[in-house]
Formats: structure tokens, C-alpha cells, sequence
């Protein structure tokens, strides 16, 4: 449905450093740089990260999330602890959702700047 998602932080490369430890481990590599601007996806930008003067004021209970497809469960761990460690903050660790789906393996994490992210893996019956 989208052909890409834009948000604003404060500080770009305190976002570079997270957005590149958190993404790699889904497949995500940074695909652009420009003064003010960073992009990410595995072919194409699907994620741009901009510094901009009155970033979107983070709320948790906007329902504001984003979610990224991982091609496994080890990538959705790795998200996690990659995020954790690159500044963001624990919003639900590793593991099945049985709210969302038996097979819904995902966790939760808070960027610098307050936007919720989300890995997500549907494992599929055993």
C-alpha cells in the first residue's frame, strides 16, 4: 500500500547510529544520505528519516507505530537487542503475541525520538 514512510527526529546522527544497528538485523541497510535526510530498505527507501526543527511529539497512546517484516525470529531477536543497546527503550521484548496470533513472533521497541517500532515474524504452524 505505501511506497514509503517519512519521520522527523531532532538529532539525525544520533538516528543514523540507531536506525542502522536496529534495521541490519532485519536485512534494512541505509540506501541514502543526504545533508538533513537518511533512507532505508533493502531495494529500495521504504523508511526516511529526517532532521527537521518540531518533530512529531512522541505519545504512547497515539497508536502510532511502524513494523518491520523480519525473515525470521533470530532477525526479530536481533532487532531487539541491537535496538536496545543503540539507545532505544524496551517496549515489549521478543516473543510470541498470542493476542495478535499463536504464530505472531515480534517485539517492541522506542526510538530516541519516541516513534514505537515493531519486528514482526509470523512463524507459521510446526
Amino acid at each position: 500500500m505505501f511506497d514509503h514512510i517519512s519521520i522527523g527526529v531532532k538529532d539525525l546522527e544520533r538516528a543514523r547510529r540507531f536506525y542502522d544497528a536496529a534495521l541490519a538485523p532485519l536485512g534494512y541497510e541505509r540506501l541514502s544520505n543526504s545533508d538533513g535526510m537518511i533512507g532505508y530498505g533493502s531495494e529500495e527507501v521504504g523508511l526516511w528519516v529526517m532532521q527537521v526543527a518540531h518533530p512529531v511529539v512522541a505519545d504512547m497512546q497515539s497508536g502510532l507505530h511502524f513494523c518491520f517484516v523480519a525473515p525470521n525470529e533470530a532477525a526479530v531477536d536481533g532487532f531487539y537487542a541491537a535496538a536496545i543497546a543503540s539507545g532505544g527503550t524496551d517496549n515489549g521484548e521478543p516473543g510470541i503475541r498470542p493476542d495478535y496470533g499463536r504464530f505472531y513472533y515480534a517485539a517492541f521497541v522506542i526510538d530516541p525520538d519516541g516513534y514505537r517500532l515493531e519486528a514482526y515474524f509470523h512463524k507459521g504452524e510446526i
